[in-house]
């Protein structure tokens, strides 16, 4: 979008003559103005997705964990991807309706209900205002933390399983409560 802004300064003042510009604007190179001109687009365009305040996880430096983040969707159920101050972190939505964290600890075995969504079995542990998905048998773990009211978890799941599958199933669950294969 910065780009865009600097084209139409740009344009903008190869369109106003020199006999039409201040005796001041004379002496400033153009591409100062329209550097000026990009640093505000830029500042004005960033204040209207502020920045998703994330703690990472503890092993959020783990290269696998880059190799999912590149693939993660823009957009999931129409909450659009915010930036975040740590790595390894996603969030969607304004306020945030779904948060992404890799390099969690894996979860070891356990009974909690395990859903498996396009070849990526999750844990899940549904709580009075937000579910906590955690992907099993990959190491480094992804969570997720949204409000299913909002998304639905079978839109989540089958929006971030490509990204996870970049981490390697080490093992499966051995008691899938629901098994879906979602285009």
């Amino acid at each position: 979008m910065s780009r865009l802004i600097v084209s139409n300064a740009i344009s903008l003042d190869s369109q106003v003559s020199s006999s039409q510009m201040p005796a001041q604007s004379k002496s400033r190179p153009r591409w100062i103005s329209a550097i000026a001109i990009s640093v505000t687009g830029i500042a004005l365009l960033s204040g209207c997705a502020p920045i998703a305040n994330v703690k990472p996880a503890d092993d959020a430096g783990n290269p696998l964990c880059a190799e999912m983040m590149v693939l993660l969707p823009d957009e999931i159920s129409d909450q659009r991807k915010r930036q975040t101050n740590s790595q390894a972190t996603a969030v969607w939505g304004d306020p945030s309706q779904l948060v992404l964290r890799c390099g969690v600890t894996p979860p070891p075995p356990s009974t909690d209900p395990c859903v498996s969504v396009n070849g990526v079995d999750w844990l899940a542990k549904e709580g009075e205002g937000s579910w906590t998905l955690t992907t099993y048998g990959r190491v480094p773990a992804t969570e997720l933390i949204f409000d299913p009211k909002v998304i639905a978890s079978s839109t989540v799941l089958a929006s971030l399983a490509a990204a996870a599958e970049k981490i390697p199933a080490e093992r499966q669950c051995t008691d899938v409560t629901k098994s879906e294969d979602i285009p």
